[in-house]
């Protein structure tokens, strides 16, 4: 079954339908610095018109891309608390157009 609104993937093959804000927090728990260095979220659908991701940087930490083509926007922050990422990506999604 496809997912309702959108869907998170992983470098490492993780996929997730339409995750939940605990689902996202494990995700990024997961990541690491050799082979699975981030995850995507973003509609299942053909050429998505949002996405965001997270990536584990080198020095520590996660880069957060947020981007919107719709909404013109195009957002780069710099986080370490996992809970923080998962809780503000998820206010992110819900404003996003299904």
């Amino acid at each position: 079954m496809a997912a309702g609104y959108y869907c998170a993937d992983s470098e490492n093959g993780d996929h997730v339908d339409d995750p939940s804000e605990d689902a996202l927090f494990i995700l990024i728990s997961d990541l690491n610095d050799s082979d699975n260095t981030f995850v995507v979220i973003q509609p299942d659908e053909d050429e998505p018109a949002w996405f965001a991701s997270v990536s584990v940087l080198d020095e520590g930490g996660y880069e957060i891309v947020r981007r919107d083509t719709t909404r013109r926007e195009h957002d780069v922050t710099v986080e370490n608390s996992r809970d923080r990422i998962a809780g503000d990506l998820i206010k992110w999604l819900a404003a996003r157009d299904f």
